[in-house]
């Protein structure tokens, strides 16, 4: 998005061909987690964009919670444009396009969901982001745990597959939002592993005792284990939009 290095996997068709379907199976479970987190935090968007929207699902499951917002999805990818026919239905706008250099626009809510980690910088990515919205929802996967360190696999396989090339515990992601200007209102884990598929014996059998440890301490069983995902609700603190407006 930032820069030409984490911008070729999804000009070209790297992307796509390696994940056919743009996971739009996960799109109704992540809008579900956006609109539970506005709805703990009291946040009535009249506007909203999702950067990196994808296939632009979570925009679509949204629209029947907010039937009179203003809904638009920036992607810079060409192959995802394929599918946004299939919202035609729903008054969504769709752009391809940078949003950070393609609009001006200012929106009530940015949604940036399973985004940060595949920025070369997101340092930079945030800062110039951080004026754009009133408010922010942010999805973090949280791939570093002890475990796959320990193992390496994990990581290897979300770098090649889905282009992670930043990797974050729910400490260093919430650290990296207040580097970055931003005052987080609302954090909650997901419980992604719990909501997936557990089909063979011995995933079931890690499942039980992810429980366990999860349960005496959630913090140490994610950082543990790992299977988890971050749903953040931020807005520029006072010091980033002071920073700004200089």
């Amino acid at each position: 998005m930032n820069t030409e290095k984490s911008q070729n996997r999804y000009l070209s068709n790297d992307y796509i061909l390696k994940n056919p379907t743009w996971d739009r199976e996960d799109s109704p479970w992540k809008a579900m987690l956006v609109y539970e987190a506005l709805q703990r935090t009291r946040i009535s968007p009249t506007s909203i964009v999702e950067v990196g929207c994808g296939a632009g699902d979570v925009l679509d499951t949204l629209r029947s919670n907010y039937p009179g917002t203003r809904l638009t999805g920036f992607d810079i990818a060409p192959a995802a444009t394929t599918f946004w026919a299939d919202h035609k239905e729903k008054d969504i706008t769709f752009v391809l396009g940078d949003f950070l250099t393609d609009s001006s626009d200012h929106y009530d809510v940015a949604l940036l969901l399973d985004v940060i980690e595949h920025l070369d910088d997101p340092f930079h990515f945030l800062s110039k982001i951080r004026n754009r919205a009133d408010h922010f929802v942010f999805h973090f996967p949280l791939d570093l745990s002890a475990l796959s360190v320990l193992r390496e696999t994990p990581l290897l396989y979300v770098r090649e597959k889905v282009g992670h090339i930043h990797y974050y515990t729910k400490s260093l992601a919430l650290a990296l939002l207040a580097d970055c200007g931003f005052e987080v209102l609302d954090w909650k884990y997901s419980g992604a592993f719990f909501n997936a598929p557990q089909k063979s014996f011995k995933t079931r059998l890690a499942g039980v005792f992810r429980k366990i440890l999860c349960a005496l301490n959630r913090d140490l069983g994610v950082r543990a284990l790992g299977g988890e995902t971050l749903i953040v609700v931020a807005r520029p603190s006072a010091s980033g939009l002071a920073h700004n407006s200089k």
